[in-house]
């Protein structure tokens, strides 16, 4: 198959950042780069995740634009490195993705970058790295939080929040089921896929996280370094953001009006918001039409071109 045909399942590759520290990515495919003047799209995911939760997302970006999506280190098929959690080499980590699939050959070549929940933050400090060459960033309910600020909470006591209940980890099977049961209605062999990539299956039958706990609780920490006042009022290149339903409409809003006017004191464009309110945290399972049609609305911006 042509390596720039979209696919109807996707290739697997890796990037090597140093010696012992390989990156894991999907390439979905898509038009050559540079169709229509669009920039190529790099998806990703949020914290516990793979590269395959963007599945659904990546099926219909592929028809239009080149698409790869990352597992972020510690995460997926990418190695678990004991370092490296940090801004700068998270940051660095999805340029080199995006070098090494090939989506910027040219200096003057640019990339949409979308990234979910934790992914958004690291998205976002990417798209820092990337300057002049991020085409524009989609943040998917997720990266607009200052997370130490708001919660006021330490990491530990925040990851504690996250905690399932072991029920779910019984066997392949029931961890299946709960996550089938959140939305069946969404529930396919692309969401099966995603769910069977955070897990692995022991002898006894039992399924445990597939992140290993050091890189878990080190991403977690990377997130509650993130001060997106900072970070999104320097960045040149166009903001989107998508939100999920919230039981805090209004804080929320101020939150975002603060960012927002940030950009506008700094001269940059404002941020365009989509409010999916009466959708899950997951956007890419729940809503996948509106999440692709934003990234590839910002793929389709002048400056992106």
């Amino acid at each position: 198959m042509d390596a720039n045909s979209a696919r109807t399942e996707p290739e697997g590759f890796l990037v090597e950042i140093v010696p012992g520290e390989r990156i894991h990515f999907l390439d979905w495919g898509g038009p050559p780069l540079g169709t229509a003047n669009r920039p190529a799209v790099l998806l990703v995911h949020g914290l516990s995740a793979t590269a395959w939760a963007w599945a659904p997302v990546a099926r219909r970006l592929a028809r239009a634009v080149r698409t790869v999506a990352i597992d972020l280190r510690g995460h997926g098929l990418s190695d678990a490195p004991t370092s490296g959690y940090t801004q700068d080499q998270l940051g660095d980590d999805v340029v080199a993705v995006a070098e090494g699939a090939g989506l910027l050959p040219e200096s003057t070549s640019r990339v949409v970058l979308a990234g979910h929940g934790y992914g958004a933050i690291v998205a976002a400090w990417a798209a820092g790295r990337l300057a002049a060459r991020c085409a524009g960033l989609v943040l998917v309910d997720g990266g607009w939080q200052d997370l130490a600020a708001e919660t006021g909470m330490t990491p530990d006591e925040w990851l504690r929040e996250l905690e399932e209940p072991p029920g779910i980890f019984s066997s392949m099977t029931a961890y299946l089921a709960d996550r089938r049961d959140f939305d069946p209605a969404s529930w396919d062999a692309d969401q099966e896929q995603a769910a069977r990539t955070t897990v692995v299956e022991v002898p006894a039958g039992k399924v445990v996280p597939a992140i290993r706990p050091h890189a878990l609780a080190a991403s977690v920490e990377a997130m509650f370094t993130y001060e997106p006042l900072t970070t999104l009022s320097e960045l040149t290149a166009p903001v989107t953001v998508l939100l999920a339903g919230s039981d805090d409409r209004a804080g929320r809003s101020a939150r975002l009006d603060e960012l927002d006017q940030a950009r506008r004191v700094a001269g940059l464009a404002p941020i365009r918001v989509i409010d999916l309110a009466d959708a899950g945290h997951n956007l890419m399972r729940y809503r996948p039409a509106e999440v692709s049609a934003a990234i590839l609305a910002a793929a389709m911006e002048p400056n992106g071109s």
